[in-house]
């Protein structure tokens, strides 16, 4: 493999993805598909809607299996470097059986929240193979939110905050607006406070696309039965949700 394209393509729209983004997929001929597990065979189905919808030549896809880790470790740090090893390592093994041009779809932007770049970098730092590489941006899940409920991020003149649940867990709700990835636990139950407001999305971009704004309190226990329910039927779930406290 002389060169890498790694694709940011949106929070899986089709139309999300960008000009720049569909010139770099229509240089790949071998792309590598990072499986989650039977139950998300509907993410692979996203990609390749994409991929059919923008795609004007041939290719093929490498399946990899992801490597499983621990959810809910003691230790975060040490536990999710482990499972970047042995994620590069099964990468490697699978950029070593392709020529030519290879790409990796990304959900959202490559820059956040994702480890892809990470894997990149560890396998060429093992120095057993050389490619180039290029990173094409996308819309993230947090901008597609705030499209989709028709908000500004944050306030004027202020920052915003983007964390994981595990942190909002910990360190609770600050001053400013907070954007929340990555929270399998529904985290916004533990922040009390009657002036707080939240706008939740799930599966955005998608058909099963699921919108829920409003006080914290009065659509917080919606919000945690609408997201079980459709966890339940798809067997799996992608969310993000803005909050804010008034005044």
């Amino acid at each position: 493999m002389r060169k890498l394209f790694v694709i940011g393509i949106g929070a899986g729209d089709p139309d999300q993805v960008t000009v720049q983004a569909i010139k770099a997929m229509r240089q790949v001929e071998t792309f590598f598909v990072i499986g989650k597990g039977e139950t998300k065979h509907g993410l692979v189905a996203v990609r390749t809607a994409i991929l059919d919808q923008h795609m004007d030549r041939p290719y093929r896809i490498v399946s990899i299996t992801d490597p499983p880790r621990d959810r809910t470790p003691a230790d975060y740090v040490d536990t999710v470097a482990g499972w970047h090893d042995r994620r590069s390592a099964v990468l490697e093994s699978a950029f070593a059986g392709v020529t030519g041009v290879g790409g990796i779809l990304v959900w959202g932007d490559p820059a956040l929240y994702d480890s892809t770049l990470r894997m990149i970098q560890r396998v060429l730092d093992r120095r057993a193979m050389h490619f180039d590489y290029e990173v094409i941006p996308g819309v993230t899940s947090a901008q597609a939110l705030a499209a989709r409920h028709r908000v500004v991020l944050h306030g004027v003149g202020e920052p915003v905050h983007v964390t994981t649940g595990r942190r909002l867990r910990a360190e609770g709700l600050g001053a400013h607006s907070t954007v929340v990835m990555l929270d399998g636990e529904c985290s916004f139950t533990a922040i009390s406070g009657d002036d707080v407001h939240i706008w939740w999305g799930a599966y955005l971009g998608m058909p099963d696309e699921t919108l829920i704004e409003g006080p914290l309190p009065a659509v917080c226990d919606q919000i945690v039965r609408r997201r079980a329910e459709l966890r339940d039927r798809n067997g799996w779930i992608m969310d993000i949700y803005l909050l804010r406290r008034r005044g």
